[in-house]
């Protein structure tokens, strides 16, 4: 039997998700048994405080709790646990990686920059559509960092940047809607970190530009005008570069129940989705790329792959 049942768990600086998928690396395939997402805010205050928070840490160790006894009820035969941005910052990580060993049975890994790029650029391209053009550039907008990886078949250069949309939102932007002023940092912030990147990846003559993670899908979901959010809709949605700074502008102008109000966007996206709309404008604008191809699948699906080999 060639089929691998993996549970792959990334812990990120916004979001804690889980991935149960049979593989099988022989037919180069995958299926989804159980996709679960969770928004903890686990890096919230850490770019200001250093630690993670008792409250964030008690959100955390709650969704894990569930993770923990769902991936035991379908019987997953590994298990693979990843921390980011927020982990690799805070003072206090171990007392989060202990946590998360006693409730899965096995170690986070605190993953580098690099490396998560390299699984997010596995998880993007393994699937996309045929015919877009090489080379890929992968574009992951994640809460405490963003990873910006190129290649085509492998990653020839990667980077990633301490500038997500939770660090943004918390650093530049004040007042409900955000002031001008405040707006105006922020972008300049995004585009100050995006260019920092194009020291160690060329963002120019990249053949298709490959987003991923909340940013990207919820604004393909709002561009899409879907009832409520629909990941069959979103995946591989080819997102137009005016139409992502203009569904910015709108978001940006909108107060925060206004934006609440919106049936796509996930409550717990309300407070960060403006600034991850100025990072993704940041990309575009420093690419030159008129569209985003957006992915629904990332990271996660990249450790899922690996955890099957």
């Amino acid at each position: 039997m060639s089929v691998t049942r993996v549970a792959a768990v990334d812990c990120g600086t916004h979001s804690l998700r889980l991935l149960v998928a049979d593989v099988d690396r022989q037919a180069g395939r995958s299926v989804d048994v159980a996709r679960r997402l969770e928004i903890v805010r686990l890096g919230a205050g850490v770019d200001a405080t250093g630690r993670l928070s008792d409250d964030a840490l008690a959100r955390s160790f709650a969704a894990l709790d569930d993770y923990a006894a769902l991936v035991a009820a379908l019987g997953a035969e590994r298990v693979g646990v990843v921390a980011t941005s927020a982990t690799r910052d805070a003072a206090n990580r171990d007392t989060f990686t202990a946590g998360v060993t006693r409730r899965l049975g096995v170690a986070p890994t605190v993953l580098t920059g690099t490396a998560e790029a390299a699984l997010s650029f596995a998880g993007a391209t393994r699937d996309l559509p045929a015919g877009l053009a090489t080379p890929r550039l992968v574009v992951d907008i994640g809460g405490g960092s963003t990873e910006l990886v190129r290649g085509t078949t492998a990653v020839d250069q990667a980077w990633s940047v301490d500038m997500g949309c939770v660090r943004l939102s918390e650093r530049a932007l004040r007042g409900d809607p955000p002031s001008p002023a405040s707006l105006a940092a922020a972008a300049s912030m995004a585009a100050d970190a995006i260019a920092s990147a194009a020291r160690h990846v060329a963002l120019h003559g990249a053949g298709t530009v490959v987003g991923v993670a909340g940013t990207v899908t919820t604004l393909a979901a709002l561009d899409a005008r879907v009832a409520r959010y629909d990941p069959g809709v979103t995946h591989h949605y080819r997102l137009g570069a005016d139409r992502a700074r203009a569904l910015t502008a709108q978001l940006s102008a909108m107060d925060r129940a206004q934006r609440a109000a919106l049936p796509a966007l996930h409550p717990g996206r309300v407070d960060v989705i403006v600034a991850g709309g100025l990072l993704l404008c940041a990309v575009l604008d420093a690419t030159g790329a008129d569209a985003v191809v957006v992915s629904e699948h990332d990271l996660l699906d990249g450790l899922a792959w690996s955890l099957a080999c």
